[in-house]
């Protein structure tokens, strides 16, 4: 239960950066690259058939890319309302 609250802080932490993405709000390097790590990792689940980390995948992609380029807002704020629902659903 605890690993589940775990990668659900993620999911949320993923959703807040995205939003700071949104607002263009600077944020540190390593906070980019350490959490777009552990979606990447986090969505190794959908090697057993779990779809929704399809979602984290395409997350942690987007988070990578938004180092360089700045991703659509669309993207963004539809990443962050699917992650902060996937982190929301894994405290209750």
């Amino acid at each position: 239960m605890v690993l589940v609250k775990i990668l659900g802080l993620i999911d949320f932490i993923a959703a807040i950066i995205f939003l700071c993405m949104i607002f263009s709000l600077d944020l540190p390097l390593q906070l980019l690259l350490v959490t777009g790590g552990l979606l990447f990792m986090k969505s190794l689940f959908i090697l057993k058939g779990d779809f929704l980390s399809a979602i984290d995948l395409v997350a942690s992609i987007t988070l990578f890319v938004g180092i360089f380029f700045m991703p659509w807002a669309f993207l963004l704020w539809i990443l962050s309302l699917f992650l902060m629902s996937k982190g929301a659903a894994s405290f209750l």
